[in-house]
């Protein structure tokens, strides 16, 4: 059987708003091409980065965001309330975000194994740099657990009809001070953290996306091609 195709779109730091009406189109063109019979359409990877924001999921709630307007403002920071699942979170740069726009049923009809394989390719890429992520029980993340549970990947997808939209933010080299404006994901007793607070020094974006293409590519098994 061959494998499925997925278009890379590395964006680099891009606004968060250019990005998601991106991805809707992405997602919205795949969708057709499904009505229409067509079960070998293109999927898509974009990878990017973000200026200062934060976004809500549809459940989250709103509280979760502790700064103001003015506090955003003086933050240079931007708020929107989106359509993925999860509660509330920060990109920034520095941080690696990843947001597939796949036909599952290309690879496997399963949304609890695709949250799985998100959380397994962070866990590879820490593997990687001599870092023990984890999974914590009933809670979605990517986490750093020895003397105190640390979130270092955040997901939240949006999923219709199988195709998926939304992803993934891995905090490699990013400024974790955002984060005492919210409470990250609605959890208020844990910490997050970045690669580069565990190693004790940055780490290359470019270096951390190449492992995560590889260990991605491996996982969910298909044939990349560049725009």
């Amino acid at each position: 059987m061959n494998q499925p195709t997925v278009t890379l779109h590395d964006l680099g730091c891009i606004a968060y708003k250019t990005a998601w009406d991106f991805q809707e189109r992405l997602f919205n063109d795949l969708i057709i091409e499904k009505r229409n019979g067509n079960t070998r359409a293109m999927n898509h990877l974009i990878l990017c980065e973000h200026p200062h924001v934060f976004t809500l999921g549809k459940s989250g709630n709103p509280s979760n965001l502790l700064a103001d307007e003015s506090a955003l403002n003086l933050l240079d920071a931007e708020f929107y309330q989106i359509n993925r699942g999860g509660d509330i979170t920060y990109h920034g740069p520095g941080q690696l975000v990843v947001y597939p726009v796949f036909d599952l049923e290309q690879f496997f009809s399963d949304i609890h194994k695709y949250m799985r394989y998100l959380e397994e390719s962070v866990i590879r890429v820490l593997a990687n740099y001599g870092l023990e992520g984890e999974r914590i029980a009933g809670l979605t993340g990517v986490w750093m657990v020895e003397d105190a549970p640390r979130k270092i990947a955040a997901f939240g997808v949006k999923c219709s009809r199988w195709v998926t939209m939304h992803g993934i933010g891995f905090n490699v080299n990013t400024d974790l001070s955002y984060f005492d404006q919210i409470i990250p994901c609605g959890i208020d007793d844990k910490q997050v953290t970045s690669v580069s607070r565990e190693l004790g020094h940055e780490v290359t974006m470019q270096e951390i996306k190449m492992d995560f293409l590889r260990e991605f590519q491996a996982l969910f098994e298909f044939e990349l091609m560049n725009v």
